[in-house]
């Protein structure tokens, strides 16, 4: 099957990248797995470096993660004959990352697949851990698996493929790595706008760490619980914007976790006021207030599924202080509400 011991590499030319990774290791079967987005702005610059293979393509975008494109990659990895000495290459952001890496790992009980993410969030956090997954039933990743793949191959070249909204998104994950790491690295964040950072050194940054704690903790038993900081409020953000007239896209979703789980830490009197206005500052001045318009109620409801509760408790991972993060803290609905209410009030 995969390899134990996840292979990140980062490489300038994705094309040399694939070529070189391909050519060390045999295969009975290739398939490249793309979405309408990729097939036309990264699979031509991969496309000459691969060996004969077959392609597939699906819907770009959130709503498409579900069991029903599932059943169209897997339907097509049936016709083509893959067996589980089969080699699947999905070339895609985070979505389709998760995707395509659920139906490889849960094909014919597992075949081998390499992910080539293509976007700043999918580079930095959502390629890194080996959790894959879909949506189902309006909850965001709710049926899922962890599994390794052979390789996570990293080019940096494919940002500038994206819009300037699709950058911001991956820099939430960026900016919770660094509230994670500590405060020499959230100083190192925060002294620059979005526009100024160098891609290449965050991203390197951002995949140490993750992958450091992943290894420590693969199954999210302890330690790597502190990596859903954000994303209890973030993920129930994002799954109740999917019914709203303006969807979220899933950092900016988080970049509004962070801030009110921030607040929530504060409230709780783990996390100063000093270190808390300095997330709340810096997010704001990113991201603005997403997720406003969201109803709170929606928002609570969602949380409740959180895959990290335990029984009816909401469960948190929330800072004590930049680089002191705690996992497992019990957060109330009323604590929920009346952080989410000043959050929106815009009088944090």
């Amino acid at each position: 099957m995969t390899e134990t011991e996840e292979t990140i590499l980062i490489q300038a030319d994705p094309e040399q990248q694939i070529a070189h990774f391909l050519a060390a290791r045999s295969f009975s079967r290739l398939g490249v797995l793309t979405d309408a987005n990729t097939f036309k702005a990264c699979y031509p610059r991969i496309s000459h470096g691969l060996p004969p293979h077959a392609s597939f393509t699906v819907a770009a975008g959130e709503e498409s993660k579900h069991l029903d494109t599932c059943s169209q990659i897997w339907k097509w990895m049936t016709t083509e004959e893959f067996d589980r000495h089969s080699l699947l290459v999905v070339l895609g952001g985070g979505v389709l990352g998760d995707m395509g890496g659920f139906c490889a790992a849960t094909f014919k009980r597992g075949i081998p697949f390499v992910l080539m993410p293509t976007t700043l969030l999918a580079q930095v956090d959502a390629s890194v851990g080996g959790k894959l997954g879909i949506d189902f039933g309006g909850y965001k990743n709710h049926i899922g698996v962890i599994q390794q793949p052979m390789a996570t191959l990293i080019a940096p070249a494919f940002l500038d493929t994206l819009p300037e909204a699709e950058l911001r998104s991956g820099f939430a994950e960026i900016i919770k790595h660094s509230l994670l790491m500590g405060q020499e690295e959230w100083d190192r964040v925060r002294a620059k706008t979005l526009i100024q950072h160098n891609w290449q050194e965050r991203i390197t940054s951002s995949v140490a760490f993750k992958k450091s704690i992943t290894t420590q903790d693969p199954q999210e038993s302890g330690l790597r619980k502190i990596l859903n900081l954000g994303h209890t409020l973030g993920h129930a953000l994002e799954s109740a914007s999917f019914h709203s007239p303006k969807r979220l896209l899933h950092g900016e979703a988080v970049a509004a976790g962070l801030v009110v789980e921030s607040h929530i830490a504060m409230t709780k009197g783990l996390l100063n006021r000093p270190a808390f206005e300095q997330i709340e500052h810096y997010i704001s001045g990113i991201f603005g207030r997403p997720g406003q318009h969201i109803p709170i109620d929606h928002i609570v409801a969602n949380a409740r599924q959180d895959k990290k509760n335990r029984g009816n408790k909401i469960l948190m991972a929330l800072l004590k202080n930049i680089g002191e993060p705690l996992w497992d803290v019990e957060v109330s609905e009323e604590e929920i509400r009346l952080s989410w209410r000043v959050y929106t009030s815009g009088q944090m």
